[in-house]
């Protein structure tokens, strides 16, 4: 087999011809390779896979697409946001779509815009993507999945349950790991503890509230209504929140918020009150942003495997592409609490 410095002396791009000769086999073999043929010996993949590493192959997309019917697009449709969330789900699909010589293509969109479908119909009719991954909240959008679907197009959503047998789904345990950061709350003493909402629509959101009642009934606590307000997923909106809470008598010992932005706006009216984070209140979030790490004190959170979910995600959806039905209709990748300074025992008076 050729090495790196010999794939130099072609002095251009590799072949598929450059691919089969270097591994020893025909150019159809390759191909069969390349579109992930199930014919194929693992020993001779391997060889094929080794040889298109060592000469730096990219497959031509033009012939791969005449020859497949495919465009070998991947997109990933979310709502115009500047998120660290959006990042992470970006490199994850990136991640899933590199080995399988896929392409990725973005599209921003506002998930409030009465026209959103027409906005994603558009954009599949031009840019014809084998597939799609969606994000919340556009994953959440009424119809949005058998809108999709009618357009012939293989399509799976992060961060949301199933609606029917054709709708594939990848998401975290947020009800469970939500009662567990209840349950971590009342271990430190905690029985008015607060929760933020948003989104209700939106059924990660939706599920996290439920974990919250479902910590509180376990550990017996009673639910105050006063102490369940509703945000907007936005530091804005956290502070209109923090605001509501902590002119509340007796005001809550702990706050848990449906996401970390929200959090930090808690924080900051619970500084400008001259309050003690955790002395005189508790506070967590959900994500684990950077912003969890940068606020003072440190954030207290749930850590959402994003990455790991757009990559299982991507995997998922280019096996539906080439008609290989995936095993599980929903995946669920576990999330995990991270402690740090913004939580502590309660203040009793």
């Amino acid at each position: 087999m050729t090495t790196a410095a010999d794939q130099n002396q072609f002095g251009r791009p590799a072949t598929i011809d450059d691919v089969a000769k270097n591994a020893g086999v025909s150019t159809k073999t390759v191909s069969r390779v390349l579109n992930r043929a199930p014919n194929v010996k693992s020993t001779t993949r391997d060889r094929v896979e080794q040889a298109m590493q060592v000469l730096a192959y990219r497959p031509n997309s033009p012939a791969r697409m005449l020859a497949s019917n495919r465009t070998y697009l991947i997109g990933l449709i979310y709502n115009n946001t500047d998120s660290n969330y959006i990042t992470n789900i970006q490199n994850g699909v990136l991640s899933a779509c590199l080995p399988e010589h896929y392409d990725l293509l973005i599209h921003p969109c506002s998930y409030t815009n009465p026209s959103v479908l027409n906005d994603i119909r558009e954009f599949i009719s031009s840019k014809r993507v084998d597939g799609l991954v969606l994000v919340p909240p556009l994953s959440d959008v009424a119809g949005i999945h058998e809108f999709i679907s009618q357009q012939g197009i293989a399509n799976i959503a992060i961060s949301r349950e199933p609606v029917d047998d054709t709708d594939w789904t990848v998401c975290t345990n947020d009800r469970e790991i939500c009662k567990q950061m209840v349950r971590h709350l009342s271990r430190l003493g905690h029985q008015r503890i607060a929760f933020v909402r948003s989104h209700p629509d939106h059924t990660a959101m939706a599920n996290r509230y439920l974990g919250y009642l479902d910590g509180m009934a376990e550990a017996n606590l009673d639910i105050d209504e006063r102490l369940i307000v509703q945000g907007e997923n936005t530091f804005e909106s956290g502070i209109d929140c923090g605001i509501q809470l902590l002119r509340l008598q007796p005001m809550p010992t702990a706050i848990f918020c449906a996401n970390d932005h929200m959090a930090a706006g808690v924080m900051k009216v619970a500084h400008e009150r001259k309050l003690d984070i955790p002395g005189d209140i508790s506070i967590a979030g959900f994500d684990d942003e950077p912003l969890a790490s940068q606020v003072w004190p440190h954030l207290t959170t749930v850590k959402q495997p994003l990455i790991e979910m757009a990559e299982i995600a991507t995997k998922q959806l280019i096996r539906m592409v080439r008609d290989e039905k995936p095993k599980d209709l929903r995946i669920v990748v576990n999330a995990e609490l991270v402690f740090r300074q913004s939580t502590g025992p309660a203040k009793h008076s």
